[in-house]
C-alpha cells in the first residue's frame, strides 16, 4: 500500500506531502489544476519511462519520495531480495533530479538505478486509464489476465518448468550433434593421426633420453681414439710397465740402502694404485662409449620422427602421449557418438511430451476459464450501461512455449449485429474505461489487492447512472485493497473513503499547486461545485449530500 507521497521543487510544486489511506482515495479539482503532475511525480519516483520531472524555476533539486508498506509474503520482497538491496515492513524510494537532468534513484537509502525501480514498481502499482497499453488492453497480456482470474499460476509454473527442461534437452542434442558432425568432418584426419601416434608410440621423456644418447655416440665417435692412446700409455706398454720395472730395480738395491728408498719405494707403490684407477677409468669409458654406427642411426631416425611428429601437432614431444589419448577418445566419441546421440533425443522427446501433456491439461481448464471470465464480465457490464455489449475470450492455439500451447485475445462486439474485433480497436473512449473497470472487478474477486491500482480519470466519457455505476464498482474494487482515483464526476468522487482537492494558486507571482484533504463539509462543497460549476447552488449542495449519502 502506498503510504505517503513527497514532493519538492518539481514543476509548480513547492513542497507536497500526502498521507494516502487503505481503500478509495480520489483526487479531485479543476482542469490544470496539477493532478497529472502528482501522477508523473509518482510515475518518476517507480522508475517509469515517460514520467518525465522538471526541477521547478529557481530550485536548485526536485526530489520525489514514497513510502509503501510491505506485508509479509509481498512479492516486492522477492525482488529486493534479488537485488541485493534490504527490506522490511516499510519501503521506502527516493529519486531526485537536477536542472541539468542528472537523477539519482535510492530504495531504502540504499543508491540503485531506475531499472531496478522499475522491476520494483511492478509488484507496487497499476496504472490505467482510457489509453492503458501496459495490461489490460495489451493482447500479448490477455493470457495472463486470464490466468490470473482462473488462479492458474501455480499450473502455468509447471508448464514453465517443463518448458525449460525440453529446451535444456533440445540444447543437448543439438550440442551432441555439432560434436558429432565435427567430428565427422576430422575424422580421416583423426583415425590417420591416431593410427600415426600409435606406430611411433612416444613415451614422455623419451626425446631427452634419445637427444642425449646420440650426443654420447656422437661424442664417442670424435675422442675415442685419443681415450684408446691413453688407454695404451697407462697400460703395460706405457707407464705401468716402467713403474713396475722401476719398482723391481728399486727394491733390488733397497736392502744395501738400508732405508735411503722406502719413502721412494711406498710413494711409487701409492703411484700404482692411482695408475690402477685411472686405467679402470679409463677402460670404463671405453666400453661405455662404444657403439655401433647402425645404433647411431636408428638413434638418430627415431629422434627426428618424434620431433616431427611433434612439429606437425603443434606441441612439444612430451606432449604427444596425452595428444594420442585426446584424439583416440575423439574416435571413440565418432563411434560411440550415434548411440549417444539416440539417448539424447529419447531424452528430449520425453522432455516435450511431459511439456505437451501438462500444456494440455492447462489448456483445457483456460478453456473452462474464459468461459467463466465471460460470464463474469457480462455481469459486470450490465449496470455499466453495457448490457448489449458481448465480451468474449478467444482461445487459439500457439507454438509451445512456457506459457504452453494457448494464445488469448479479448474480443468484443459493442452492438447487436455488429462484427465482433480485438477489444482496443473496437471500444470508444468511453466503452474502455467500463471494460477495464469490469476486468478489473473480475480479477480481484476473493483475492487481497498486491498492488495499489490508479485509474486515471478513467470515468471519463461516462456521466449519470453509468457514473454512479462506475463509483460503486471502484468501491468494491479498493475494499480488496488501495484504489486511487483522478475524476471529473461527482458520482465517482462521492463513493471515496478519502478526498483530496487539487488546485493551482498563485503567490507573489509564483504559480504553485496545492493538494489538501477534505473533511466532510468540504467534501460536499467540493462535489456541489463538480455539479453546479463556479456558482455553488444550494440545489446543488443537496444533491452533492444526496451522492455522499448514496
Amino acid at each position: 500500500m502506498l503510504q505517503s507521497l513527497e514532493i519538492r521543487d518539481l514543476l509548480i510544486i513547492d513542497h507536497l506531502v500526502l498521507d494516502f489511506q487503505p481503500g478509495l482515495n480520489v483526487l479531485t479539482g479543476e482542469t490544470g489544476a496539477g493532478k497529472s503532475i502528482l501522477l508523473d511525480a509518482l510515475g518518476f519516483v517507480l522508475g517509469w519511462r515517460g514520467r518525465a520531472a522538471t526541477v521547478r524555476a529557481g530550485a536548485d533539486l526536485g526530489e520525489v519520495t514514497a513510502v509503501f508498506s510491505l506485508p509479509p509474503g509481498h512479492p516486492a520482497h522477492a525482488v529486493l531480495e534479488d537485488a541485493g538491496l534490504p527490506a522490511g515492513d516499510e519501503l521506502i524510494l527516493r529519486r531526485t533530479t537536477t536542472p541539468e537532468g542528472r537523477r539519482t534513484a535510492r530504495i531504502n537509502d540504499r543508491r540503485t538505478s531506475a531499472e531496478a525501480l522499475r522491476a520494483l514498481s511492478e509488484t507496487l502499482v497499476e496504472l490505467h486509464g482510457q489509453q492503458d497499453d501496459r495490461g489490460l488492453l495489451n493482447a500479448s497480456a490477455h493470457l495472463g489476465i486470464l490466468d490470473d482470474f482462473a488462479g492458474l499460476r501455480g499450473e502455468v509454473d509447471k508448464v514453465n518448468v517443463l518448458w525449460t527442461k525440453a529446451r535444456a534437452a533440445s540444447e543437448a542434442v543439438a550440442q551432441a550433434r555439432a560434436r558429432l558432425e565435427a567430428a565427422r568432418a576430422e575424422e580421416d584426419y583423426l583415425r590417420h593421426a591416431l593410427d600415426e601416434l600409435d606406430k611411433l608410440a612416444p613415451a614422455p621423456g623419451e626425446d631427452a633420453d634419445l637427444d642425449s644418447r646420440r650426443r654420447l655416440m656422437q661424442a664417442a665417435e670424435r675422442i675415442g681414439e685419443d681415450i684408446a692412446r691413453a688407454a695404451q700409455g697407462l697400460g703395460p706398454d706405457g707407464a705401468e710397465g716402467q713403474m713396475a720395472a722401476a719398482m723391481r730395480w728399486l727394491e733390488g738395491a733397497a736392502a744395501k740402502a738400508e732405508g735411503r728408498l722406502d719413502e721412494a719405494l711406498a710413494a711409487l707403490g701409492r703411484a700404482l694404485n692411482e695408475l690402477g684407477e685411472a686405467q679402470d677409468g679409463v677402460t670404463r669409458a671405453l666400453d661405455e662409449m662404444r657403439f655401433d654406427a647402425a645404433e647411431l642411426e636408428q638413434v638418430e631416425e627415431r629422434l627426428f620422427a618424434i620431433r616431427a611428429l611433434a612439429r606437425k601437432h603443434g606441441c612439444v614431444p612430451d606432449d604427444l602421449a596425452a595428444l594420442r589419448d585426446d584424439i583416440a577418445a575423439q574416435v571413440a566419441a565418432l563411434e560411440g557418438g550415434e548411440s549417444d546421440l539416440a539417448g539424447l533425443r529419447e531424452a528430449e522427446e520425453a522432455a516435450r511430451a511431459a511439456h505437451l501433456r501438462a500444456a494440455r491439461a492447462l489448456s483445457e481448464r483456460r478453456a473452462r476459464a474464459a468461459a467463466a471470465l465471460d460470464t463474469a464480465m457480462a455481469e459486470e457490464l450490465a449496470p455499466l450501461k453495457m448490457e448489449r455489449t458481448v465480451f468474449r475470450t478467444v482461445l487459439g492455439p500457439a507454438d509451445p512455449g512456457p506459457a504452453g500451447i494457448d494464445r488469448a485475445v479479448f474480443s468484443v462486439a459493442t452492438n447487436p449485429g455488429a462484427p465482433a474485433g480485438p477489444l482496443n480497436r473496437i471500444a470508444s473512449g468511453g466503452e474502455l474505461s467500463r471494460f477495464l473497470l469490469a476486468l478489473k472487478l473480475c480479477l480481484v474477486r476473493g483475492a487481497p489487492g498486491a498492488v495499489t491500482m490508479i485509474f486515471d480519470e478513467i470515468d471519463r466519457g461516462v456521466g449519470g447512472a453509468t457514473a454512479d455505476a462506475v463509483g460503486r464498482r471502484l468501491q468494491r474494487i479498493a475494499e480488496a485493497g488501495q484504489v486511487l482515483v483522478v475524476t471529473h464526476s461527482p458520482q465517482v468522487a462521492a463513493r471515496g473513503a478519502h478526498h483530496w482537492h487539487v488546485e493551482k494558486t498563485v503567490t507573489g507571482g509564483a504559480t504553485l499547486s496545492r493538494v489538501s484533504a477534505l473533511d466532510a463539509a468540504a467534501r460536499t462543497e467540493e462535489i456541489a461545485r463538480m455539479l453546479a460549476g463556479d456558482r455553488i447552488t444550494a440545489e446543488a449542495r443537496a444533491a452533492a449530500r444526496a451522492l455522499l449519502a448514496g
